[in-house]
């Protein structure tokens, strides 16, 4: 359990010596924390921010196999990701499922069908199961009856998977801490700790949350890894680290469910500059994405969805849908995430390597680059690339689960659907049982007509390491992205579920209501302009 008190006997602990210290708390610093655990060592995580508050709450919601990856004959990165897709859609079920795609074609593209349909085999080959099957333009209007008839051939529908990152990545974290793992989000990274020979042996932390403004500590390490994503080549400059990274962010669209009306993914290539885009049905409504464009702001600020990726995205939907007359008035929510890839020089973001890389510099491991689908991957090349400065690891087997099993049988004895039960132990695992047990009269509600139990808003601010509003509405339970206006419709009805549980007292929750709505407006609403 995260709370207060808890956070205080972790910064105790933060004195005494460690043997691998993680900075960044995505995807990839999850996946380590997890692995490295299992492996017996003495591991912290420590975030700056929340949480997946980067790119790991802000990615495109999918576990997928990279089929667009092909394209650029990355085939082993495509083999690995499908692999790794099938075995989470095994493992993960209920925060990891099944999603159809429609890929849609049209005659103004540049490949003939059957040039997709030859990739689509492959992608199925590599995952040892066929699951393609072409449909033509009458058939594809059955399946999605808003697409534009003009110039449809047709289309193939596949199989890849989509998941709710930000829960993801707090599985992992509190199935590590369960295991004897350490992660304390709201701690800061202020200076990389060096040896006389210079090779890097800890980091000096402050404290971003705590009502003791500022404290600061020393924390003693054999290994220190640098999972910090975008962010990572700010932190090897600490050990003469070229900049290496390129920052690519990805901005998205959230509709309506009614206003993009859709039962499963539909992806076609845009008008414009035929780039592959997607809408895709998740937690209620319909996302739309993605741009690829280089990230010129100061990661300093939150990263924002530009009037320029609004026009871009809404225009591909207007293509393709004129049926349902979409315009600006129709989003709504926004949101954008920076990625980092190996800088080479090319001239189109899209054709980057998204493989991951690994640098040891003076001590200091840097892990990035790689995908959400390949986190577990990513951990074991970085636990291999520094095990021989760590104690021998406890015997492990790579074929031990992703995530610990959570059978449906553990929420028997409740009266709620079999899919809301599964769906709790996909984003809780055992602590499902603890989630349904919180719950007060009309809990076991959904929060209006997303798929959200109002206990799961009890449970966060009990539980889950919230400090600030945006921490439980955008990452904990999806209430930003999901509800119009951020929920703040719905804002009195949260405050009476949660206020107590974070024990604010109202001048706190107003002022954290009134930074939340800036942050909304900011990064996650419509720009204007």
């Amino acid at each position: 359990m995260w709370n207060a008190m808890n956070r205080e006997q972790i910064w105790e602990q933060l004195k005494t010596p460690w043997d691998l210290v993680i900075i960044g708390g995505g995807i990839s610093g999850a996946g380590i924390l997890r692995e490295a655990t299992r492996l017996g060592w003495r591991v912290l995580l420590i975030e700056a921010d929340d949480f997946a508050a980067g790119t790991s709450s802000r990615s495109s919601k999918l576990v997928h196999g990279g089929f667009r990856y092909l394209k650029n004959a990355q085939l082993k990165m495509t083999l690995t990701s499908v692999r790794e897709r099938e075995r989470l859609l095994q493992e993960g079920r209920g925060l990891i499922t099944q999603l159809g795609f429609l890929f849609v074609h049209y005659q103004r593209d540049r490949f003939p069908p059957w040039v997709f349909g030859m990739g689509l085999a492959l992608y199925d080959l590599l995952a040892m199961r066929w699951n393609h099957r072409y449909y033509d333009a009458y058939d594809i209007l059955e399946l999605s009856p808003y697409l534009k008839e003009e110039g449809l051939i047709g289309g193939y529908r596949y199989f890849d998977a989509q998941t709710d990152d930000a829960r993801l990545v707090l599985r992992l974290l509190q199935e590590s801490c369960e295991e004897g793992g350490c992660a304390i989000n709201y701690c800061r990274a202020i200076e990389l700790l060096r040896r006389q020979d210079g090779r890097v042996c800890g980091v000096a932390v402050r404290d971003e949350a705590s009502q003791q403004d500022g404290r600061t500590a020393e924390i003693q390490a054999k290994v220190v890894i640098n999972a910090c994503g975008a962010w990572a080549d700010e932190l090897r400059a600490q050990v003469g680290g070229k900049r290496r990274l390129r920052k690519l962010r990805g901005s998205h669209l959230i509709l309506p469910r009614n206003r993009l009306p859709i039962q499963r993914a539909v992806t076609f290539l845009h008008p414009r500059d035929r780039r592959p885009v997607f809408a895709l049905p998740w937690e209620g409504v319909t996302l739309f994405g993605t741009t690829d464009v280089d990230h010129r702001e100061a990661l300093s600020v939150d990263a924002s969805i530009s009037p320029t990726e609004i026009d871009y995205l809404l225009s591909a939907l207007q293509d393709v849908f004129p049926a349902l007359q979409l315009s600006a008035a129709d989003i709504q929510a926004t949101f954008a995430g920076v990625r980092a890839v190996v800088d080479t020089g090319k001239v189109d973001p899209s054709k980057e390597s998204r493989e991951h890389v690994l640098w040891l510099e003076n001590g200091l491991l840097t892990v990035s680059g790689g995908k959400l689908t390949t986190f577990r991957l990513m951990a074991h090349d970085a636990l291999r690339a520094v095990s021989a400065l760590l104690p021998a690891p406890r015997t492990y087997s790579v074929r031990q689960r992703v995530l610990n099993e959570a059978a449906l049988s553990l929420l028997s004895e409740t009266n709620l659907p079999a899919a809301t039960r599964l769906r709790l132990l996909g984003r809780y695992g055992v602590r499902a049982v603890q989630v349904l047990n919180c719950a007060k009269a009309g809990e076991l509600e959904p929060i209006a007509a997303t798929p959200s139990l109002w206990a799961e808003l009890r449970w966060a601010a009990r539980a889950e390491a919230v400090f600030h509003l945006d921490d439980l509405l955008l990452r904990r339970v999806r209430l930003g992205l999901s509800l119009p206006q951020g929920g703040m419709s719905w804002i009195e009805r949260i405050r009476a579920t949660v206020q107590d549980e974070l024990a604010w007292s109202d001048a706190r929750w107003e002022a954290e209501v009134s930074a939340y709505q800036d942050l909304w407006k900011t990064c996650y609403g419509v720009p204007l302009g």
